[in-house]
C-alpha cells in the first residue's frame, strides 16, 4: 500500500493578516516610498490588535525588505520597494494556498532576528547615552519624540497636591517649557500631599516654589510662574502660546474660566479632580465632544449663580473649604493627566469629551461620554488675532484701542470687556455717590459699604467701551485688563480680536531661575570591598543622679 502524503496545513496568523493589509496599502500607493509608517499606537487603534501583533507584522515586512525599521525612530517604506512588491505579493498568495513559488529571499517568512539596514544619511540612528543623557531611556519609547517634547509649552494651573505631581512628571519627562499659575501660599497642611514643598517654604508663593523645584528636578526645563488669579490676571495671549493646559483645581469658577479661555484660543486642556480616595480625569478639545461647561448640571449652574448674585461678593464668596484627599490619589490622577498631555503633544488618540472615574476604594476605573450642549456659551473659537506690537496694558488707554478698532470696523465699533467696571457706588440712604472706575474683581464687599451709614451701596457698572465712558483716558490695566490680553471689538456685523503684543517680552519669558546654580552632589568616599570601615563611637554621657 502506497504511503499517504500528508501536507502541513498553512497557518494564517493574525500578524500575517496585518502584514498583508499593510502590504496592500504600500502596493496601492497609500504609503509612498520613503514615507514613515503609522505609529504602533495608531496601527493598534485602527486595526484593533495588540502591540505584539503589530510589531510581528512589521518584522515580517522588514524581513521581506519592504520596510525598514529604525530603532528609536520608526518604520519607513523603503525608497525603492516596487521591485520587491510583486514577489512579496506572489509569496503571500502562495502561502495562503499552502505552496511556495517565490524565491526564498522574497517570501514573507516567519519572524526571525533581522539585521536592520543602515538608515538614510540624513536620518541617522540615535544611540542614547545612558550615562550622560537624562532623557536617554525615553529614546526607546516608540512614540516619544525628543524635539517635540523639548519644544512643548505646557501650562499647569494650580500648584497644590495635583499640581505638584503633574509638574514633577512633566519635568522628569523633559517638557521644555513649564508655565505655573497659582494665587495661594504654602501652609503646613500642604506638606503631607505636595512633593515639591518643604517645611521651610511656609508662607511662600506656591507657584514660585513649584517652579524652583521643577527646575531643580530638571535644570534643562525652562520655567515661569504667575502668582495670580487665573480668572482675571492671566492674559489670553498666554493661553494662545500654550500647547496644552493642565487644570489641577478645586473649584468650578477656575475650571469654567480655563475652559472658556482654552476654547477661545482653540487649545486642549486636561482636567483632574480628587477627593479622599476618588478622582476623575477628562480631556477637553474644542470642537470635539463636550466641553467643561457642557458637563455642568442645573444644580451646579444655580450654585454658581447664587454665589455671584451680589457682585461685591464675587471674590470673597469663593469656597474656602479644603478638599480632603491623599497623596496616593493625587499621584494616580496627576499621572493620568500628564499621560494625556503627552499624548496630545504627540498627536496620539485621546477621548475628548469623556470622563474617567477612578474609585480608589475598589480600584475600579470606568469611562463615560458627556453629551455636548449645542447652545453652550463656551463654544466660541476666536478668529484671526491681530497683534498690536506697540500696545501694552499699562500704557494703552481705552480711547487708544477704540480708535484702532473704529479704523477697521467703523464709528459704530465698541470694545467688550471681560469683566465689569464698577463706575460708581451710590448710597440710597445718604444720597452720596463715590466714583470708583475699577474692575469688579478689585472691589470688595467692604468697599461697597457706605462709610457714613454703613449700608450696602448700589453698584453701577459698565462692560463696554463706547467712547462716552468717563474712564476713557485710563490705561487698560487699571480697568482690569491683564498684560498680553486679547480684547474683542465689534460692530453690528462682525468681531475683531486685538492682542496687546507689546507685553509679550515681559509677560512670557520662560526665564525664571535660569541663573540659579545647578545642584552639585558632593562625592562620597569610595569604599573598597574587604576594607574595614571604622564607625566613630560616641562617648557615653555622664550619668545624672536626681536627689
Amino acid at each position: 500500500m502506497r504511503p499517504m502524503k500528508i501536507v502541513p496545513i498553512p497557518r494564517h496568523t493574525l500578524a500575517r493578516s496585518v502584514a498583508e493589509q499593510l502590504l496592500n496599502l504600500i502596493t496601492a500607493g497609500a504609503l509612498k516610498p520613503g514615507a514613515r509608517m503609522p505609529s504602533e499606537r495608531a496601527l493598534m487603534d485602527q486595526l484593533q490588535v495588540a502591540r505584539s501583533t503589530v510589531r510581528e507584522a512589521l518584522q515580517i515586512l522588514a524581513a521581506s525588505r519592504i520596510i525598514e525599521i529604525r530603532p528609536g525612530v520608526g518604520a519607513f517604506v523603503r525608497t525603492h520597494p516596487r521591485t520587491r512588491l510583486p514577489a512579496a505579493r506572489t509569496a503571500r498568495q502562495a502561502q495562503r494556498a499552502g505552496r511556495s513559488t517565490a524565491p526564498h529571499h522574497a517570501s514573507i517568512a516567519p519572524v526571525a532576528p533581522v539585521a536592520v539596514a543602515k538608515p538614510a544619511p540624513d536620518e541617522p540612528i540615535r544611540v542614547p547615552d545612558l550615562k550622560r543623557d537624562r532623557l536617554a531611556t525615553f529614546e526607546f519609547i516608540s512614540w516619544w519624540e525628543r524635539a517635540r517634547v523639548q519644544a512643548a509649552r505646557v501650562m499647569v494651573v494650580g500648584a497644590g497636591a495635583l499640581g505638584n505631581e503633574a509638574l514633577k512628571n512633566l519635568a522628569l519627562m523633559g517638557i521644555g517649557n513649564l508655565c505655573i499659575v497659582d494665587f495661594d501660599t504654602i501652609e503646613a497642611a500642604n506638606l503631607s500631599r505636595s512633593v515639591l514643598f518643604r517645611a521651610e517654604d511656609g508662607g511662600e508663593k506656591k507657584s514660585l516654589v513649584a517652579a524652583r523645584r521643577a527646575k531643580e528636578l530638571n535644570p534643562d526645563v525652562r520655567v515661569q510662574y504667575f502668582h495670580g488669579d487665573v480668572n482675571t490676571q492671566i492674559g489670553l495671549g498666554v493661553f494662545r502660546r500654550m500647547d496644552v493646559i493642565i487644570g489641577c483645581l478645586d473649584n468650578r469658577e477656575a475650571r469654567l474660566a480655563i475652559n472658556r479661555f482654552a476654547y477661545r484660543m482653540n487649545k486642549p486642556w486636561v482636567d483632574g479632580a480628587i477627593q479622599e480616595l476618588f478622582g476623575l480625569v477628562r480631556v477637553f478639545v474644542p470642537g470635539q465632544g463636550a466641553c467643561y461647561e457642557c458637563t455642568l448640571t442645573e444644580q451646579a449652574r444655580r450654585e454658581i449663580a447664587l454665589r455671584y448674585s451680589c457682585p461685591l461678593l464675587a471674590r470673597q464668596n469663593i469656597l474656602l473649604g479644603k478638599v480632603p484627599t491623599t497623596p496616593t490619589i493625587s499621584s494616580i490622577i496627576a499621572g493620568l493627566q500628564t499621560q494625556d498631555a503627552l499624548k496630545l503633544l504627540h498627536g496620539l488618540p485621546v477621548q475628548p469629551g469623556h470622563v474617567t472615574h477612578i474609585n480608589g476604594l475598589t480600584n475600579d476605573f470606568h469611562t463615560t461620554a458627556y453629551t455636548p450642549d449645542e447652545n453652550c456659551a463656551s463654544h466660541w473659537v476666536y478668529d484671526e488675532v491681530r497683534e498690536l506690537a506697540d500696545c501694552q496694558a499699562a500704557t494703552t488707554t481705552g480711547a487708544d484701542l477704540l480708535q484702532i478698532a473704529r479704523a477697521e470696523l467703523g464709528d459704530a465699533a465698541v470694545i467688550e470687556l471681560d469683566q465689569e467696571i464698577v463706575t460708581h457706588l451710590d448710597c440710597p440712604h445718604c444720597g452720596t455717590t463715590t466714583q470708583v472706575f475699577q474692575p469688579i474683581s478689585q472691589v470688595t464687599h467692604t468697599d461697597g459699604q457706605c462709610p457714613g451709614c454703613g449700608e450696602l451701596r448700589q453698584v453701577k457698572m459698565a462692560h463696554l467701551i463706547t467712547g462716552a465712558e468717563p474712564f476713557m483716558d485710563r490705561s487698560l490695566s487699571t480697568l482690569g485688563v491683564p498684560p498680553l490680553h486679547i480684547l474683542r471689538a465689534r460692530n453690528a456685523d462682525e468681531y475683531r480680536f486685538y492682542e496687546l503684543t507689546g507685553d509679550l517680552a515681559a509677560t512670557l519669558h520662560w526665564s525664571h531661575f535660569e541663573d540659579a546654580a545647578r545642584v552639585h552632589v558632593h562625592p562620597r568616599p569610595a569604599i573598597t570591598l574587604g576594607q574595614v570601615v571604622e564607625t566613630p563611637v560616641e562617648k557615653p554621657r555622664p550619668r545624672i543622679v536626681v536627689h
